[in-house]
């Protein structure tokens, strides 16, 4: 038999992790059946006001912001862990930053994709390169051959060439 002494407290902790669950604006990202972390998204004119905000810009190729358009720069469905990160980098750098890619189609899938909100591509620029290299700490290529940065946070940059693909993980100590 279950005494109410130890029924109350199980029921309540069962409708918090339900409200987290359900609430609107949320989705949850399972990474186990003892734990799932609470992501809240942005609209694209969401994140784009936090840019304005902080200085960062944004480009398209395509001149757009659709998100099922590969060749326009979306922010919507963006991660607010990933925007806050962004936002970090811009006030630890003080460099210039212009996002090239968001959550828009076209780019490699998973968990932690640019689809997902997790990821963010920055043009390259001398001062955030110098950034990255003197800053963070080098923990070899990835599978497609891109030299990897982990920062203290865990968030991972990677030098594809002509940008910095970030994964954020979290807001980078926002």
């Amino acid at each position: 038999m279950v005494s109410r002494m130890t029924l109350r407290p199980a029921l309540t902790a069962l409708a918090l992790v339900l409200g987290v669950l359900f609430a609107p604006g949320v989705g949850v990202l399972g990474s186990g059946a003892t734990q799932a972390h609470a992501v809240t998204k942005l609209t694209h004119s969401q994140a784009t006001a936090r840019f304005s905000s902080s200085g960062i810009t944004w480009s398209s190729s395509g001149g757009c912001s659709n998100r099922n358009v590969a060749t326009c720069t979306s922010f919507d469905q963006l991660n607010l862990a990933t925007a806050q990160g962004a936002q970090t980098l811009k006030s630890a750098t003080g460099c210039a930053l212009n996002i090239t890619g968001g959550t828009e189609t076209g780019h490699a899938s998973g968990t932690y994709s640019h689809w997902n909100g997790y990821k963010l591509d920055f043009a390259k620029s001398s001062c955030l390169t110098n950034y990255v290299h003197n800053t963070f700490t080098y923990i070899g290529v990835r599978g497609d051959g891109a030299p990897q940065y982990k920062a203290g946070s865990g968030n991972i940059y990677a030098d594809e060439g002509n940008h910095w693909d970030v994964t954020y993980y979290n807001c980078g100590g926002c």
